[in-house]
């Protein structure tokens, strides 16, 4: 049986408001409903976590501002939670879905997240952050489109595409954690994927026929947002379009400054956004490709490969494919990553222009040092740390254990530097200061490329170079224009500065991304309150799980509000006119069948 997110409702409330109307309300409601489902990838039975009968999930399709409501039922056989990476969840931590904010959705069970988009644009995407569950897939894209009365700092686009890429492994991720849990290597992936799809056939010597790939239809002449994230598992992947320039506009939020790229490198979690003229002939289709960096040609074959294809296209693709950087060179890639540059006069959710926000005058108040190294044995068992602390997720989450005041479940003495002591396995979290201005180094003393990603805000990417840093290294720091963005790659043997305003009260996580790193405990939690308590967080929501040593105000399931039921439903009937306002489905999906048997699937296509 085909592991599966069950139903996935979806309602978004819009709150209209102007000077001389009165408020009112529209509430579009969206409804999911789930089903068994096995795919065959890679001419393999596999199964994958799918979002209502679908993988990847639908496409969270919303605008700034917009509340947004999404009713999660957890037909896993393990407990669930879907964090929204890069929602900032403004004052409302309790809504981010991470182990430090919520209990987990058990089997069976549904919860409500309901959210806001407060004064975001920009292209992320959605996942279940336990267990390693990302690895088997429950990943869709979100996309925040401005409001009509904010211009966007180009021409309005002719279409737009969103592109998740990731690593692919046959293998669950059950037993992929396993592996991580033993310290065995996770080796070479089985493949690279694009929307959930593997390869075009473009050499027939390595792929074999019969395999079901993406196909992305255009019309000459007309330009394109195509949205690419790397929802992958611990590979950074190479992004180009045979013969066609990818203008970057927009990563994670912020407008770039507008550069012409042949390729870029999007290390994992990373999201980006290109406008793509399709200014070429027709003779035959184009190769999209994203393929593994900083391997060596053991990973020749974990290539992902889809085609580009104009609607007067005479030909198929075919020939060598367009060649990637020099894969074992990070200079490269540095020097790409130096290159993206913040947009200074373009207006990003708000009329203001985004370079209004002059990040580089502001006082810093508080400098940590945080550093990394590979996988260690801790008490017998093999753990990652950061400043030498392993996190141990505790049975209660922070964010309740601070909101009832339980003694025990954690510490607020996480260090701001490395400290000369053996490592450790603790529950140690970073007292922070509302409203402080903290610079951040992230040291990669490991020997892979590592992404790190902060909930609750978006950060200043300062500087980044190669060696140790050292108080000297701020001289060549970005003070203008560096880019704003919520996940950032750190080289090996190299450091990446941030700085971030902390102006958003809460708990938020900080992790590293890839996913054998967090989650043998590569993350910590941020406590940001103000000190006149509550008068700036959202309160404790109605419908909160409680887990842990709150476990018995936990009221039974079927006491609890079952969102179907509710007022929420008083628009209905209306369901078809609002679906397309609320997801927006990607337009190719794998599909699920009944059975892995390869010659109904190809019967049936």
């Amino acid at each position: 049986m085909c592991i599966l997110i069950g139903e996935f409702h979806i309602s978004l409330l819009l709150l209209l408001v102007s000077s001389n109307r009165p408020l009112f309300v529209v509430l579009p409601y969206c409804n999911f409903i789930s089903s068994s489902c096995l795919i065959v990838e890679m001419l393999m039975c596999t199964a994958v976590i799918a979002v209502n009968g679908q993988f990847p999930g639908p496409i969270l399709n919303v605008t700034t501002n917009w509340n947004v409501v999404v009713n999660v039922r957890n037909d896993l056989d393990e407990p669930l939670l879907l964090t929204w990476a890069g929602v900032q969840q403004r004052k409302n931590s309790w809504q981010d879905g991470v182990s430090g904010t919520n209990c987990p959705i058990p089997s069976g069970w549904n919860w409500t997240y309901d959210f806001q988009v407060k004064d975001q644009i920009g292209s992320f995407f959605y996942f279940p952050s336990l267990n390693f569950q990302r690895a088997s897939g429950g990943y869709g894209g979100i996309t925040i489109n401005n409001r009509d009365i904010i211009p966007i700092p180009f021409a309005t686009p002719d279409g737009d595409i969103t592109l998740l890429i990731s690593e692919w492994y046959i293998k669950s991720h059950k037993e992929l954690r396993k592996d991580v849990e033993e310290g065995r290597e996770l080796g070479v992936p089985d493949g690279v994927l694009f929307n959930g799809l593997g390869p075009y056939r473009y050499d027939a010597a390595v792929v074999p026929e019969n395999i079901n790939y993406l196909s992305v239809n255009v019309e000459p002449g007309k330009t394109y947002r195509i949205r690419v994230s790397n929802v992958g598992i611990s590979t950074s992947l190479n992004f180009r379009i045979q013969n066609h320039n990818l203008i970057l506009v927009e990563t994670e939020g912020s407008y770039t400054i507008q550069q012409n790229y042949t390729d870029m490198d999007i290390h994992v979690g990373q999201s980006y956004s290109f406008l793509v003229t399709m200014d070429q002939d027709a003779r035959s289709d184009y190769y999209i490709v994203a393929s593994p960096r900083f391997v060596n040609s053991a990973w020749s074959k974990a290539v992902g490969v889809s085609v580009l294809h104009y609607s007067n296209s005479q030909g198929a693709a075919s020939g060598p494919l367009p060649d990637p950087p020099n894969v074992l060179d990070p200079s490269y890639s540095m020097t790409q990553a130096r290159s993206i540059r913040w947009n200074l006069t373009a207006s990003g959710a708000r009329p203001n222009p985004q370079g209004s926000f002059r990040y580089g005058q502001i006082t810093v108040t508080d400098v940590y040092v945080i550093v990394n190294r590979p996988a260690e044995l801790i008490n017998g068992k093999w753990r990652t740390t950061l400043n030498g602390i392993s996190y141990f997720t505790p049975s209660t989450p922070l964010k309740l254990a601070q909101q009832f005041d339980v003694p025990g479940v954690y510490k607020l003495d996480f260090p701001n530097r490395p400290m000369n002591r053996p490592s450790r396995v603790d529950t140690s979290v970073i007292n922070a200061t509302y409203k402080g201005f903290v610079e951040i180094i992230l040291q990669n003393n490991g020997m892979t490329v590592q992404t790190y990603h902060l909930d609750g805000y978006a950060f200043f990417v300062v500087g980044m170079d190669y060696g140790t840093w050292t108080e000297n290294s701020r001289s060549i720091y970005n003070k203008g224009d560096a880019v704003a963005r919520c996940t950032t790659q750190v080289f090996p043997g190299a450091w990446t500065a941030i700085m971030v305003s902390l102006d958003n009260s809460g708990i938020w996580n900080l992790r590293g991304e890839n996913l054998n790193s967090w989650y043998l405990g590569q993350e910590v939690y941020l406590s940001v309150m103000n000190p006149e308590k509550d008068i700036s967080e959202v309160p404790l929501p109605d419908n909160a799980i409680y887990c842990g040593v709150l476990s018995s105000l936990q009221r039974d399931q079927d006491r609890r509000i079952d969102f179907s039921r509710s007022s929420h439903l008083i628009l209905a009937d209306r369901v078809a006119l609002f679906d397309s306002l609320c997801l927006r489905g990607p337009v190719w999906q794998n599909k699920c069948f009944g059975s892995c048997n390869l010659d109904d699937r190809l019967a049936s296509e």
